[in-house]
């Protein structure tokens, strides 16, 4: 791995905490997982360094969180926060990234912004979700229905998140790809 490639994978951790600045909007009353904009972090990793790199960004981040760092919004931080009903959505981040990126990299040649924001979607929300809201059923000890159903009020604003995360990829493409091109299929 590249010297270069170790300072992308840092950087978007430390974008994904960055994030976490941004204040939370809690809606405890209804499904005891806050709305943040760190789950951006996933989708802009995966669609501008790609599979491999977007998910060791992640995982980074889920090392240094861990390690007790108060990375996650509002301050949160150690390994105690896996013990949370959030944990499942976090814990997907590396996932999410890597298919977010393999998406990206499959289209990237002729990648535009629906492209682009379909892989977020897929990958920031689907892989995302997928893991997630069982995991909140389990530690909040909800029905499967009852964790779908209140996850669903997150829905548009994580619609919003991939479109920004498109629209930002797309925007780096242009100026500084990070992305190298697959060679073209026979």
């Amino acid at each position: 791995m590249k010297l270069q490639d170790l300072i992308h994978i840092s950087l978007f951790a430390a974008l994904t905490a960055a994030l976490g600045l941004v204040p939370r909007i809690d809606f405890v009353a209804i499904v005891p997982v806050p709305i943040t904009a760190q789950s951006m972090g996933p989708m802009l990793a995966g669609a501008i360094l790609g599979a491999r790199r977007g998910a060791l960004s992640q995982a980074l981040f889920l090392v240094l969180l861990a390690a007790g760092l108060p990375l996650l919004s509002g301050g949160r931080g150690g390994f105690g926060v896996f013990a949370t009903p959030s944990a499942g959505f976090v814990l997907a981040w590396p996932l999410a990234a890597a298919v977010t990126g393999l998406l990206v990299e499959r289209f990237w040649r002729n990648l535009g912004f629906f492209k682009a924001y379909a892989a977020s979607v897929i990958g920031g929300i689907g892989v995302v979700y997928l893991i997630g809201i069982p995991v909140l059923a389990a530690i909040a000890g909800l029905s499967l229905s009852a964790a779908i159903a209140g996850s669903a009020l997150f829905i548009p604003g994580d619609l919003i998140k991939a479109a920004l995360a498109a629209s930002v990829a797309m925007f780096v493409k242009r100026g500084y790809p990070i992305i190298n091109a697959a060679p073209a299929r026979v």
